[in-house]
């Protein structure tokens, strides 16, 4: 598989230069200290020092910068994170039946074979750590580790410099595989901090569908379920005529931080699919950014934001279409409740070259308290003149008048809020392709009470 990457076709880089000062902010170089205490060895060490540098010359991004002016990440400078392992009572996480023997677990960022299972995989393809890999095997995850566009941006450069293991998915050409992968990643640890890193690799013509989900492990006693930072990156490879449908699931713990990177690189005539399903942390990030790197690609992203307290959820898309007849079909919807803040910042982006492009955004909200909040802004830069291309965002509240219709067929008011709710989030989570994850999240969903009451 071959494909190119265009140096600025994303915009989400943050790239700085190495004549700046060093160590520019104490509390980023704290975190970086933390992370690269354990060392490895030849290449892995390599990228992982300059990885190192770009941080030291980095600092945390601020609300003065026009990408994060909605989320404040002053309460995560209040908080000293270590690097530790898991001490939890309880490593509970749904195991999916149609992955029951294609699952890889990953602890606080380090790999739990214990808990992990992958006897039911066909030839054609691999799933493993990266430690696990044979030197061939990693020769070739060196090519692609690391290497989307935005590496330089300061989580995922920090992630970077922490890399001591990832879980590995590479599927041979023309392999089509029928058995979802399912990554799991737990953290919850008090006061730690841990950095999941994935990388998938469709050769071309190959076909894959993936769960990645990261969730909170329960700790001895309640008191030790607190604050905890997840800083994850996954890397996306789609070679040519390659199919690959990615399910990402985050519901990490009540106080928990959470920053998450999606890169993905789409090669001629690919298809990728992602459904982004947003339920957990005190504060969450995720940068999802796809960059088209041959012609006639399909992108489809459908999102779920469903939050509630005081949560604040971000979510942050670029898609970058470089070349013509590509299509790409997003629509994001969030729920929120109580004093819950939610922002959707999605760019796609329509070059000159990018003739024949169709391409669509959608962002709709729905808040179900006065005190609730959303800031949405979709976005299209177009340059190409011969193109098809929409975006809208709406925003709403339950309808009285639709409350009252059921309430008239004899359903209670608070179960009538239930099912519209309801009906709001199956639209994204019943698109999901594994029957078992869709039935836990629409039972999530209708479960979560202070989304029924003001």
């Amino acid at each position: 598989m071959n494909i190119q990457v265009s140096p600025s076709a994303i915009p989400n880089s943050n790239a700085v230069s190495l004549t700046s000062m060093l160590d520019r902010d104490d509390y980023l170089t704290g975190l970086l200290n933390q992370v690269i205490a354990t060392k490895t060895e030849g290449w892995l060490q390599e990228l992982r020092q300059s990885a190192a540098n770009w941080v030291r010359h980095s600092i945390l991004p601020t609300t003065r910068e026009e990408e994060w002016r909605f989320t404040d990440l002053s309460s995560l400078r209040k908080v000293q994170f270590n690097v530790e392992a898991g001490n939890f009572a309880s490593l509970e996480f749904d195991i999916l039946p149609e992955a029951a023997n294609s699952r890889l677990v990953f602890v606080n960022g380090v790999f739990a074979p214990e808990l992990s299972a992958v006897s039911d995989l066909p030839s054609g393809i691999v799933v493993s750590n990266l430690a696990g890999l044979s030197a061939v095997e990693q020769e070739g995850v060196r090519q692609y580790l690391a290497q989307a566009e935005g590496a330089q941006e300061v989580f995922t450069a920090l992630n970077t410099a922490g890399i001591t293991d990832a879980a590995v998915v590479w599927v041979k050409k023309n392999v089509v595989v029928e058995t979802p992968i399912h990554l799991v990643f737990i953290s919850g640890e008090t006061l730690t901090i841990s950095q999941p890193r994935c990388l998938v690799v469709a050769e071309s013509g190959s076909q894959v569908t993936l769960v990645e989900e990261y969730v909170a492990g329960k700790m001895p006693t309640p008191q030790e379920r607190g604050v905890y930072l997840t800083n994850a990156v996954t890397e996306v490879w789609v070679g040519d005529n390659a199919e690959v449908s990615h399910t990402r699931v985050e519901w990490e713990g009540a106080e928990a931080f959470h920053i998450g990177k999606t890169a993905i690189a789409q090669a001629r005539d690919s298809r990728y699919t992602c459904h982004a399903i947003t339920l957990g942390a005190k504060l969450s990030r995720h940068n999802l950014e796809i960059l088209q790197t041959g012609e006639q690609t399909q992108t489809t992203l459908n999102g779920l934001t469903v939050i509630c307290g005081k949560q604040l959820s971000d979510t942050h898309s670029a898609i970058a279409l470089n070349y013509p007849h590509g299509t790409s079909d997003q629509l994001h919807k969030c729920i929120v409740g109580d004093r819950a803040h939610a922002v959707f910042n999605g760019k796609v982006f329509v070059p000159k070259l990018a003739q024949l492009t169709n391409a669509s955004q959608l962002n709709r909200n729905l808040l179900l308290s006065s005190k609730a909040r959303v800031d949405t802004k979709p976005q299209l830069e177009i340059t190409a003149d011969n193109v098809k291309c929409a975006h809208g965002a709406t925003v709403s509240q339950l309808e009285d008048d639709e409350i009252f219709y059921l309430q008239s067929r004899g359903i209670d008011e608070n179960d009538a809020r239930k099912l519209l709710i309801n009906a709001f989030a199956a639209e994204v989570i019943n698109k999901i392709p594994v029957p078992s994850l869709r039935e836990i999240l629409l039972n999530t969903v209708n479960n979560l009470k202070s989304l029924t009451n003001e």
